[in-house]
C-alpha cells in the first residue's frame, strides 16, 4: 500500500501527466491490455508501456496476466488512500490553527 509523503510523491507524480490521467481513467472503466492502450496514442508501445509502470508503481494500477497479454485494472483505493490521508493531515494542521486563534483571541479579552 503507498502512503506517508513518499507514497504521496508517487501518486501525484503519476498523475502530472495528462496520458497517464487519461490511462487510468479508461483502465478504471474496465480493465484493458497494454497492447490495446498502445493503439490509442500516438507514441510507442514501449512508452505506454513506461506510463503504466509509472501508474503501477504508484499503486493507481494493478496489472493481470492473460495469456500472452498483459492487463491493467484501475486501483481505486491507492488514491483514496493518499488524498484521505493527505486530507486527515491537513485538517489536523489547520484545526490546530483554529484552536491557537482561539485561544489568543481569549487571552486578549
Amino acid at each position: 500500500m503507498v502512503v506517508g509523503e513518499d507514497g504521496a510523491d508517487l501518486v501525484f507524480h503519476a498523475l502530472a501527466d495528462a496520458t497517464r490521467r487519461d490511462i487510468l481513467t479508461r483502465v478504471s472503466r474496465a480493465g484493458q491490455s497494454v497492447s490495446a492502450l498502445a493503439r490509442l496514442y500516438p507514441m510507442s508501445f514501449a512508452a505506454v508501456q513506461k506510463h503504466v509502470a509509472v501508474l503501477e508503481r504508484a499503486e493507481l494500477v494493478t496489472k493481470e496476466r492473460r495469456g500472452r497479454e498483459q492487463i491493467v485494472h484501475g486501483n481505486p483505493s491507492a488514491l483514496r488512500d493518499v488524498v484521505g490521508g493527505l486530507m486527515d493531515t491537513y485538517e489536523r494542521i489547520w484545526r490546530q490553527r483554529a484552536d491557537r486563534i482561539t485561544e489568543l483571541l481569549q487571552e486578549e479579552t
